[in-house]
């Protein structure tokens, strides 16, 4: 389910990357710390890899992020290595050491403007869909609240609107 194919690209493209902790387990979740550090850790993995980083929620047992790169590959070799450091410090941390952390990294490319947009309500609406809060706007750990400042509220529900989630992560994102 979070561990499909990856496809080799050439040229700048648009992908949502998210990974999941195995069998869902809140490990990222375990303290408001730990969330922050991964958020930390996966922004500055973007910066260096993504030309853009448009949307991503890092959730107490997995994250998504939709990004502009023509370094994919080279972007999921470095979330492996932050997935392998991650595990190593969390396991530590909570004195489990072998307990697998991380199920695997899921990419897709983004096939058109409506999927584009879909994809950044989907991201934006995960913490909301999983219940950790009832506005997407408030959880701490998404771009959803700079998305709503940087577009304005009526944009915002616009583009909720015009481009609604549906089944999107139907099967691959559940707890």
């Amino acid at each position: 389910m979070h561990s499909p194919p990856h496809w080799e690209f050439e040229g700048q493209r648009q992908f949502i990357v998210s990974a999941a902790c195995f069998e869902h387990a809140p490990v990222i979740g375990k303290s408001p710390d730990r969330m922050t550090d991964c958020e930390s850790s996966l922004l500055e993995l973007c910066e260096k890899y993504a030309s853009v980083l448009y949307a991503w929620c890092i959730l107490p047992n997995h994250y998504h992020m939709l990004v502009k790169t023509d370094r994919l590959a080279e972007l999921r070799h470095e979330l492996g290595r932050f997935h392998g450091r991650s595990s190593f410090h969390w396991n530590g941390e909570d004195e489990t050491r072998g307990r697998q952390v991380w199920h695997n990294c899921f990419d897709r490319e983004i096939k058109s403007h409506r999927h584009f947009w879909a994809t950044v309500n989907y991201i934006h609406h995960n913490p909301v869909k999983h219940g950790y809060t009832d506005k997407w706007q408030d959880w701490p750990w998404s771009s959803a609240a700079e998305f709503l400042e940087r577009v304005g509220h009526s944009t915002a529900e616009k583009i909720w609107r015009e481009f609604p989630i549906l089944d999107y992560g139907k099967g691959w994102d559940v707890d």
